[in-house]
């Protein structure tokens, strides 16, 4: 089996390693663990990155372990933020723990596999310690120096907003962490965001002191587009994991609109596609015959099947195609009520719309600023009703439009569509 420091290496996992000898130590079997803060009751696109780290080292032989942080979570990290986090309770956090838990199970592989995830909370071994304990345990191997010269904290410090000491204490946290898991458990390697290096090396430095031994650390990069924004935000807001938060509609269609600067890196990063085949889209990308969007169509598929199954993918593809202006896709409630879910829909009364001009229409939904734009609109084309381009600039709603006698959906390009509900007065 294929060493996974060469593949997380060769898709570009790899952004800084603690000890260079870590590829020939995973040679063998390894505990390796990674956390994520329960600052939402599901986890987002950007965390995606650290989960695949994860899934491959489980595909390799070796045991994943996941830390939500119970405890670190009602401190909040302060590495890559400007303001001090708002402060959560542990009501809020249990309930975010849930939903983090099926985010990770969504991706790492359980059933009988020898090694299955382990999946733990923080909070479960920080309980114990009482606030003296704790500083007279753990606080006695840090050195203010070293703690103050981490990037994470210099930012902070020299920042109008400055840090708290609950947030400089953030390190000591994570770095018993560590601690805890490679004493109990075998934990011997940590994973994380490039700006997780800080905390990480807290631990390293931890075990070494406490125990007299070795455990390492990989970063990995930050998910960012190639315009060096962060990625993983739309129009719409942040693209989460969990289905009730983001559609699988609205999770595809995030991907199938990635730039082709960014679909090959993406394709290495959130998927198990094999290097062959991604090679060949690159090459493929390259010629002048290439066909626009066909790599973005496989990193959507490939990446919606992973996080919402086959048959999320079913129905990102069934709304997909039913939400296209001219396509042959027969409408029904059920397709537009998944739409709505992800695009702009208005409620009328039935009298208000039964009967009505759909240039009326297009002016009273604020699809167009006039009638007389929406009459040009028509004539040159652009205008879509149900999927059906409407070519008479008088057409007027009948019943029969009605899809199961209580929505529509008005298009006015290919772009700006609205879904219409129709209540009883």
């Amino acid at each position: 089996m294929k060493n996974v420091f060469d593949i997380l290496e060769e898709r570009g996992f790899v952004e800084d390693v603690t000890h260079p000898e870590l590829r020939t130590l995973l040679e063998k079997p390894a505990k390796v663990y990674c956390g994520f803060d329960p600052t939402a009751d599901s986890l987002h696109v950007g965390s995606l990155v650290p989960i695949m780290g994860l899934a491959w080292f489980q595909r390799c032989g070796h045991t994943p372990v996941a830390i939500v942080g119970g405890a670190t979570g009602m401190i909040g990290d302060p590495s890559g933020k400007a303001v001090e986090r708002q402060l959560l309770d542990e009501m809020v956090i249990a309930k975010n723990l849930v939903g983090i838990r099926k985010n990770l199970e969504t991706v790492l592989v359980s059933g009988d596999s020898q090694n299955r995830p382990l999946i733990l909370n923080n909070l479960d071994w920080f309980r114990h310690f009482t606030f003296v304990d704790f500083l007279r345990d753990v606080g006695k191997y840090f050195r203010i120096g070293p703690m103050l010269a981490k990037e994470s904290v210099k930012l902070r410090i020299n920042s109008e907003e400055g840090m708290s000491f609950t947030e400089f204490s953030y390190q000591l946290l994570q770095g018993y962490d560590f601690l805890h898991l490679f004493r109990e458990l075998g934990v011997t390697v940590q994973l994380g965001g490039s700006d997780q290096w800080g905390n990480i090396t807290a631990g390293t430095d931890l075990i070494r002191k406490v125990l007299g031994k070795s455990a390492y650390g990989i970063t990995f990069p930050l998910l960012t587009r190639s315009d060096g924004q962060k990625f993983g935000k739309s129009e719409q807001g942040t693209i989460w994991l969990a289905p009730e938060k983001c559609s699988p509609y609205e999770f595809y269609q995030y991907f199938i609109r990635v730039t082709d600067a960014d679909v090959i890196k993406l394709m290495k990063l959130l998927t198990f596609m094999d290097m062959a085949e991604i090679r060949q889209f690159e090459a493929a990308m390259a010629r002048p015959d290439y066909q626009p969007n066909t790599a973005q169509r496989r990193l959507a598929e490939e990446v919606t099947r992973l996080i919402h199954g086959p048959e999320g993918l079913e129905t990102a593809l069934k709304v997909t195609k039913g939400a296209a202006p001219g396509s042959d896709t027969v409408l029904d409630a059920a397709i537009l009520e998944s739409i709505a879910r992800d695009m702009s829909h208005k409620d009328l009364p039935m009298a208000s719309v039964s009967g009505a001009k759909v240039i009326d229409l297009l002016v009273q939904l604020e699809m167009q600023a006039s009638k007389g734009e929406a009459r040009r609109l028509v004539k040159n084309g652009g205008v879509y009703l149900n999927n059906q381009k409407i070519t008479d600039e008088n057409y007027a709603i009948a019943q029969s439009d009605l899809i199961e006698g209580k929505m529509l959906l008005l298009a006015a390009g290919k772009k700006h569509k609205v879904i219409l509900k129709v209540i009883n007065p």
